[in-house]
């Protein structure tokens, strides 16, 4: 693991690609290849270091170790035990395995992911003389092994704990939607800092979090660790000089015309409380208040909202019924602003009564769900 380029491959949530090719391309990574769930690039170790940095798509940036084709679980044995394991990390590093495959014709993961363990374990016994321990909590290295049908890669993570775990948000309300998917979301909606974005159903604030931080231009990652520094080439002159850069650039704290609401008292204070803990609450006006209660703060703007998905036996008719109210409240008092709801609860447009310009497939975690687009024309629903 020299400084010179590396093949890299950055997840995702599905959905998401292409907004994070734009990141990627931004911070200089070349060879573009996307795919579903993330986006294969090269770049040299300051790529590597700034994608974590500064990435606030990504769930994690992988480093391609090794590929080829394989028929058996000896081939993938062998293939890892060729790799040199001891050159990227030390002995006292804990390490786990991940294995994800599509199409594989092995019949259990799980006897794959033993094997392919055992292959790095003897390799620093042949090596080393001793093999390091195995952590599936915390670990501070993990191999993650992708296979097709005939194919096998092999990745050393770079990020450690997942890049959506800034480290901003302490207090969380039922269902929160994860930093990168509400990031994302704000950036499919077409928000740019200084226009007025408004979450009228804000939880714990994760859209409002994402959007102060976007609008003080500062770097997601810039308050936390990371893997890559624990992997034996990591350059701490070239990570402490790239940090430095992303804190010097870092905005005072200002209102952004960031405004966020919720119907439940326990939200709002939640939000407060990591709006506080995150130095941001400034830059955000938040307030207790019922959806239909709702005025426009300004003339035009976005809004942004993850409704409750009525998961639950019996929230289905609540829902129903909240619904028209919304589309009642938004032709009223949101002419000229355009509305933006991540669902899984595909009726919210029909039973609001307005017809949405875009219905983009997003998924939150495994929930697939639909970012309805919906453009409040002036003059046109009053």
């Amino acid at each position: 693991m020299k400084t010179d380029h590396h093949i890299y491959f950055a997840t995702c949530p599905r959905g998401l690609e292409g907004v994070l090719a734009d990141e990627l391309k931004a911070i200089g990574a070349v060879s573009l290849a996307p795919t579903d769930g993330g986006i294969g690039f090269t770049g040299d170790l300051a790529v590597c270091y700034r994608a974590n940095l500064e990435s606030r798509i990504a769930t994690r940036i992988l480093m391609q170790v090794g590929q080829g084709s394989y028929r058996s679980e000896d081939d993938l044995y062998r293939a890892a035990f060729a790799l040199p394991w001891p050159d990227w990390f030390a002995l006292e590093r804990t390490f786990m395995v991940k294995v994800t495959a599509v199409k594989c014709p092995l019949k259990s993961l799980e006897f794959v992911t033993l094997r392919i363990k055992d292959a790095v374990c003897d390799k620093f016994r042949e090596r080393e003389g001793q093999r390091p321990y195995i952590d599936t909590k915390q670990p501070d290295m993990r191999v993650h092994v992708y296979l097709t049908a005939e194919e096998y890669r092999f990745y050393l993570d770079t990020s450690g704990a997942s890049l959506f775990q800034r480290g901003q948000r302490k207090v969380s309300v039922e269902a929160p939607l994860r930093e990168n998917l509400a990031a994302g979301i704000l950036k499919l909606s077409g928000w740019q800092p200084g226009m007025p974005l408004l979450d009228p159903m804000c939880g714990s604030g994760t859209f409002l979090l994402e959007a102060a931080m976007i609008a003080l231009d500062m770097a997601p990652g810039a308050q936390r660790g990371f893997a890559f520094q624990k992997i034996s080439s990591y350059d701490a002159a070239l990570w402490n000089s790239l940090r430095q850069q992303a804190l010097d650039r870092v905005k005072p704290v200002d209102f952004m015309e960031i405004y966020g609401s919720d119907h439940d008292p326990k939200a709002v204070r939640a939000a407060k409380q990591n709006l506080e803990e995150a130095g941001l609450l400034e830059a955000v006006w938040l307030a207790q208040k019922e959806f239909t209660e709702l005025q426009a703060p300004a003339d035009s703007g976005v809004l942004v909202a993850n409704p409750p998905y009525g998961v639950r036996i019996g929230e289905d008719a609540t829902l129903a019924a909240l619904y028209p109210k919304m589309g009642e409240t938004l032709k009223r008092n949101f002419a000229g602003w355009s509305a933006y709801f991540l669902t899984s609860d595909l009726r919210l447009p029909k039973l609001m009564r307005l017809a949405p310009s875009k219905r983009t497939p997003l998924f939150n975690g495994p929930l697939e769900c639909r970012l309805f687009e919906i453009k409040m024309v002036a003059g046109s629903n009053r």
